[in-house]
């Protein structure tokens, strides 16, 4: 009998998400499958459990929150050292990896997806230390995602990102940064609106924001939006829907195993919607380091 231990967060999803688990629960034990539940009640929660997950006798883990619960379980996976197999149960405001994976969220699909056990394993992303499922970025919004409250959150989805983005613009008047970027495929000093380090195609609820990115590829994708005028920056945001603001003269891209970026300025880094930092910093890739259930 296999032994499944589900990490959630009680505050992503609202009472959906409490009724897929409760589904999800008594579909896997009428299968024989030995459930135990954990619900996280503050930062690093996740990923204290997942340690602990690691040194004793658990099969699989069944993370159920957004990005940043999804992020904690992989740092806890890394840090453990056993890469226990995990389903991820999308359950947040966003859940760009989740669904740049195309994972199933019905609890009947997902209960399959555990039964089959396939898997894969994917690259995370790491910075100074800390690690990224899907992305690290700089600059413009960025701090967006750390002020927006978790009863906003709870209440509004994604609708609270971009009430609290559109509260932003105005303060932050597309005030460029000066950055310095070292890499074996780009280097130069440049003025940002914006960077972006990613792991997966999917940010920010956009699912083409790094069309080029595949999360087995042994890369991260780099997209830098440089200083621009209103006009070019409207005509860059139409563009993203189609994942064609790649071509867009002002916006810089391309695939790095590492890159090192620094600003004289105080840069905040975003990673996976939470707070991981300042500039300057150092980008790499772990390939295949956390290991996903996927449908067949």
């Amino acid at each position: 009998m296999k032994k499944v231990r589900i990490i959630y967060n009680p505050s992503s999803g609202r009472q959906i998400m409490e009724k897929r688990i409760d589904m999800i629960c008594k579909i896997l034990i009428n299968k024989g499958y030995i459930i135990g539940k954990f619900a996280t009640k503050k930062k690093n929660d996740a990923m204290n459990e997942t340690i602990k997950c690691c040194k004793e006798d658990w099969d699989i883990i069944i993370a159920c929150g957004g990005d940043g619960t999804v992020n904690e379980i992989a740092t806890g996976i890394l840090l453990g050292g056993r890469k226990i197999p995990v389903a991820i149960l999308a359950g947040g405001t966003v859940n760009d990896f989740s669904n740049d994976m195309g994972l199933p969220r019905s609890p009947k699909k997902f209960c399959n997806m555990i039964d089959e056990g396939k898997t894969e394993d994917v690259d995370v992303g790491e910075v100074n230390g800390k690690y990224f499922v899907n992305v690290a970025a700089g600059g413009l919004l960025t701090n967006v995602a750390h002020q927006v409250p978790i009863e906003l959150k709870t209440i509004l989805g994604r609708m609270a990102y971009y009430i609290e983005g559109l509260k932003e613009i105005p303060k932050q008047k597309f005030k460029p940064i000066r950055i310095r970027v070292e890499s074996e495929e780009y280097s130069g000093e440049e003025d940002i609106l914006l960077f972006l380090i990613s792991n997966g195609k999917s940010i920010g609820g956009f699912k083409k924001l790094a069309p080029k990115a595949e999360v087995k590829d042994g890369y991260l994708d780099c997209i830098i939006i440089k200083k621009s005028e209103i006009q070019d920056i409207i005509s860059i945001f139409m563009k993203l829907f189609m994942g064609e603001h790649i071509n867009h003269p002002n916006v810089i891209y391309f695939k790095t195993r590492k890159i090192y970026i620094e600003s004289n300025d105080k840069i905040d880094i975003d990673i996976d919607g939470e707070h991981g930092g300042i500039l300057p910093a150092t980008f790499n890739v772990i390939p295949n380091a956390f290991r996903i259930l996927v449908n067949k």
